[in-house]
């Protein structure tokens, strides 16, 4: 294999593995406020809102709120299985099944 190859792989590699280890090793040996921890919580939810709000709300490149939007109808059930049960098996099967009958319905 040629040197700048391997190079590329090299520093590829310390560029992924950087951002994931210097976190962990400057947060072990500072101490962090209670307010910083509290916002760290966040994060999870802040992502998968950012995550999903398009793919629910967004069909075709505009808003669709109406009765058309399949992502969003089939969402509603599944987010009240996920707040019911808290099973992520679950509420992934609720969901296949509300997008397969509404798939049969709006065919």
């Amino acid at each position: 294999m040629d040197k700048k190859v391997i190079l590329i792989i090299l520093g590829m590699s310390i560029v992924t593995y950087l951002p994931r280890v210097l976190p962990i090793i400057v947060l072990t040996k500072v101490k962090t406020p209670e307010w910083f921890m509290r916002w760290l919580k966040y994060i999870p939810t802040a992502v998968l809102a950012a995550l999903l709000a398009p793919e629910l709300l967004v069909s075709g490149g505009t808003l669709e709120l109406s009765l058309k939007n399949k992502n969003l109808l089939a969402a509603v059930p599944c987010f009240m299985v996920a707040y019911k049960t808290k099973n992520l098996f679950v509420t992934v099967v609720t969901g296949i099944v509300s997008m397969l009958l509404l798939n049969l319905i709006y065919a």
